[in-house]
């Protein structure tokens, strides 16, 4: 039997990588050395200035100096050990524990001084260091100011295997040429690619990086509004193929509403009429706070599509929430007597025989309203007469794949939606074709959601709060950052913290684990019991940020808080506080840190979301190198709208001003650039490599 051939741009032709170790960058989303080569760290590991005791930082890793007193005790339980020295100085004293290495008790000798490099937690009011690293002072001077990366893994893949692949692929791939034009490229500071992307890996300074990961943001920013400015140029012109009359039934429906809309629903609601109702396409933006209402203004929207004889599409990210809008969709239609729309839910997890079914629907136009994911722009769907077309959060979706939907036809009308609080001057970036309409108040019958920041001390307490809000039939949210442990960084994952609150609480209370990593329908099951509450709490990370509505679910715990950035946080508490019932968030800081506090306040102090996407503006800066990725806009990996905002607007200069002179890139010297933009454009990921 043949051998399978291996693509010269397959991962397996570095050293190293064989067949199972290859299964596990697939994990990743790293299939070829170009996908290794753009998969960024998260985060740097920093060989900083051994501090005091008294100076260490719980939740992170220490490099302290100390001198071994004692001689070392060994404990042991279980066939397993636990070697443990104190170190002592004026103002504090820390336990350093090592498992299973019984052998350094005649290597550590009193007298002998060393630096301990590791996590620090708290424990019982105890501070403690776990399996640290030793240095001699002069081995660990050496080392000092070296930035090692810190990768997103999987079950089975190490940091050190990643720097060895990134380190070997650096070291044997062919020079990269240039693809930004001096005359951007120059007069705005920015590092050359081959010397950014070495960087971001290995650098050899913090000024080294800075400059790198700046390069690579501008790169992100600029073919993200390069590629959108050639979607507004293809577009075949800006009028107004499927013109629609005012109708009655919209006007039914919102009568038959439990609920008023709010005046500013009411204003969008009139703006969205006047622009289908005009000869000029509609191009807009609804941006609203989560729970602020956007869902029905859209569901208005198509109804007035279906009354006026068009198709109307909604598209959105996840299966979860397209399920979610479907459900809705099809109970407000049957409340109001519309029969006929014949709504159909089109998603990656349908089997090959219900998207035949749901195929043809679409193309003999019975099909009149259509819900889905990216699954919607699959070159096997044919629409009838689509006449407007909605994205919901679509910044989590690539430039090609918003395109792709309004080509199917003449261009249709286009309403997007989204929760994701982006101040307004750079929302009229990076979404400068759309109208921008505001959803700036919350419907009558919500609470405020009540805010606190605590300790990892408070935890105890958080759980007894759980308990009594489950006894009184109501679920909880925790948010971990992470899904696997990493040996790197000290941050709760889902994987462990669910195993730990199965066994902290009685098992009436059904814990259950979410994360990007499992199969779509095995996320989708968990959803589905969790909105039946048959799970109480649902340990997640980031993955239900976007579309998961289950007004039954108040608390939410948010571990690590000091890992996202405000908006984000802002976002996922808008998970709770969507019923009648008081909620609650629960924001556990774990670093200790008084700057961190400071952020964290304005999330206390507020639930306005567009307040604080303009106060995180104002705090991040250009300095913040380390910490996740801030903004939740998934299109990018590296860039972060808040952190990186004064980017953002040089690259929409950037963008003006070579189209301005070059608008087909049809100059020698744009030549690259228009190969690497047509290569961009093709792409059709959703998200960041990133896991979630």
């Amino acid at each position: 039997m043949a051998s399978k051939k291996i693509s010269p741009d397959s991962i397996r032709n570095l050293k190293g990588i064989g067949e199972k170790s290859e299964e596990l960058f697939h994990r990743l989303g790293i299939f070829t050395t170009d996908d290794l080569l753009h998969y960024y760290p998260r985060d740097y590991d920093a060989f900083e200035e051994p501090v005091s005791i008294g100076q260490i930082q719980v939740g992170q890793k220490n490099a302290v100096i100390g001198r071994i007193t004692k001689k070392p005790t060994i404990k042991s339980f279980g066939g397993n050990s636990i070697t443990m020295v104190y170190l002592k100085d004026a103002d504090a004293s820390l336990q350093v524990n090592w498992f299973h290495m019984p052998f350094l008790a005649s290597t550590l000798k009193p007298g002998m001084v060393y630096v301990f490099r590791g996590l620090v937690s708290e424990k019982n009011g105890r501070r403690i260091m776990e399996q640290p690293a030793l240095y001699t002072p002069a081995a660990y001077d050496s080392l000092k100011g070296q930035l090692l990366p810190v990768y997103s893994l999987t079950k089975g893949l190490t940091n050190q295997a990643l720097r060895k692949a990134e380190a070997q692929l650096l070291q044997t791939r062919e020079i990269l040429p240039e693809i930004l034009p001096d005359e951007i490229r120059t007069p705005l500071g920015l590092a050359e690619i081959n010397f950014a992307l070495s960087q971001i890996h290995f650098p050899d300074s913090r000024q080294n990086l800075l400059n790198a990961r700046n390069r690579l943001s501008f790169d992100e920013f600029f073919f993200f509004l390069l590629g959108v400015s050639r979607m507004k140029a293809q577009a075949h012109d800006k009028v107004n193929h499927f013109p629609m009359k005012t109708v009655w039934k919209t006007e039914e429906v919102i009568e038959s509403l439990p609920y008023r809309l709010t005046n500013a629903q009411q204003q969008v609601w009139g703006e969205l009429e006047r622009d289908l109702a005009s000869d000029h396409l509609m191009s807009r933006l609804i941006q609203g706070d989560v729970g602020s209402g956007k869902t029905i203004l859209a569901f208005l929207a198509m109804i007035m599509s279906y009354e006026n004889g068009y198709q109307s599409a909604i598209m959105v990210p996840t299966e979860v929430l397209a399920s979610q809008h479907y459900e809705a969709l099809l109970s407000l239609l049957e409340k109001n007597n519309i029969t006929d729309a014949c709504p159909v839910l089109l998603s990656g997890s349908c089997t090959a025989k219900e998207k035949r079914s749901i195929y043809e629907k679409i193309s003999s136009g019975e099909a009149r309203m259509i819900v889905g994911t990216h699954a919607l722009i699959q070159e096997a769907v044919v629409y009838k007469n689509l006449g407007l077309v909605i994205t919901d959060e679509q910044h989590r979706f690539g430039v090609r794949q918003r395109m792709t939907l309004t080509e199917k036809g003449f261009p249709p009308n286009v309403l997007v939606m989204s929760a994701t609080p982006i101040p307004r001057t750079l929302a009229m970036i990076l979404y400068g074709d759309l109208d921008i309409s505001i959803l700036n108040d919350m419907p009558r019958n919500r609470l405020p959601i009540k805010n606190c920041v605590v300790g990892t001390s408070w935890r105890e307490n958080a759980y007894k709060f759980m308990e009594k809000e489950i006894a009184a039939g109501h679920q909880v949210y925790v948010i971990c950052p992470m899904v696997e442990p990493n040996e790197e960084l000290a941050c709760e994952n889902v994987t462990e913290y669910s195993k730990a609150l199965r066994k902290r609480f009685d098992a009436s209370i059904r814990v259950e684990a979410l994360h990007g990593q499992m199969k779509p329908k095995q996320k989708q099951e968990i959803m589905d019991a969790f909105a039946a509450n048959e799970i109480q709490i649902l340990v997640s990370t980031t993955v239900v940020e976007v579309g998961v509505n289950v007004p039954n679910a108040t608390v939410m715990m948010i571990e690590n808080a000091e890992r996202f950035g405000l908006a984000q946080l802002h976002q996922l508490r808008g998970r709770v506080g969507r019923g009648s019932a008081q909620s609650y968030c629960i924001f556990m800081q774990g670093d200790g840190q008084k700057e961190t506090s400071k952020r964290l306040k304005i999330l206390n102090q507020s639930n306005d979301g567009f307040y604080i996407a303009e106060e995180d503006l104002k705090l991040r800066g250009p300095g913040d190198l380390f910490g996740v990725r801030q903004s939740g806009i998934a299109v990018f990996q590296i860039a972060d709208i808040y952190r990186d905002a004064g980017l953002l607007k040089l690259a929409s200069q950037a963008v003006k001003d070579l189209l301005s002179m070059d608008p087909d890139l049809a100059l020698p010297q744009n030549r690259e650039l228009k190969k690497a933009l047509d290569g961009y454009m093709q792409s059709t990921e959703t998200s960041s490599a990133l896991p979630s």
